[in-house]
């Protein structure tokens, strides 16, 4: 069994900086696809980015220049760098691990862009 734990959210200025972080538990972290998702009040949840485990990364058209996703293996943990936040960027961010259709989610942590 999987579980996803997300850190990092919180209140920001616009223009600001947060970092976000997912621990995995178990033992597929490595060999498994991560992605970060948002979903705003009203809105569908969206993908934000992911990660492949080799590495290669895709970004949504909305954060691309803005928010860097990165893994660590040896510490079953992806990190979501989000720099120059917009208003826009309010909503519930969770982590997902995908691995050979299984999917896992974590219970998301709130980013709220305000001033």
């Amino acid at each position: 069994q999987v579980q996803l734990v997300e850190s990092g959210g919180g209140l920001v200025q616009p223009g600001g900086s947060l970092r976000l972080s997912c621990a995995a538990s178990g033992s597929i972290f490595s060999i498994s696809t991560m992605g970060w998702y948002r979903q705003a009040p009203g809105k569908q949840r969206e993908l934000v980015a992911h990660i492949l485990n080799g590495g290669s990364t895709n970004y949504a058209d909305f954060v691309k220049g803005r928010f860097t996703i990165s893994r660590d293996n040896a510490r079953n943990t992806v990190y979501l760098q989000m720099n120059s936040l917009k208003p826009e960027d309010t909503a519930v961010y969770s982590c997902n691990l995908y691995f050979f259709g299984a999917s896992y989610w974590g219970q998301g942590t709130q980013v709220t862009v305000s001033s």
